[in-house]
């Protein structure tokens, strides 16, 4: 059967190790289970800043405010609102 997982490997100063050795001991994790989490957690607002970072650019290019925000927000439930009745 073929093995599911990679193994990686990396360093960390001694000090950055201890605290992640205290905080998986502290929720009595695998170091793999606290690390896999940290990563996908770390992506994962990598990604949702990337989105923002659209999000913010695409406001600029069509001249959205912040003060739009709710009206547009208001617009749009409308619309879903008469499509899914």
């Amino acid at each position: 059967m073929p093995r599911t997982t990679r193994t990686i490997t990396f360093s960390l100063p001694p000090e950055m190790a201890e605290r992640l050795d205290g905080a998986m001991q502290q929720q009595g994790r695998s170091r793999s289970e606290f690390l896999r989490e940290a990563v996908v957690r770390y992506i994962e607002e990598c990604e949702w800043r990337q989105l923002l970072q659209y999000g913010e650019e695409r406001a600029r290019t069509l001249g959205i405010g912040p003060e739009d925000v709710a009206d547009l927000v208001e617009e749009y439930r409308a619309e879903v609102g008469q499509t899914q009745a």
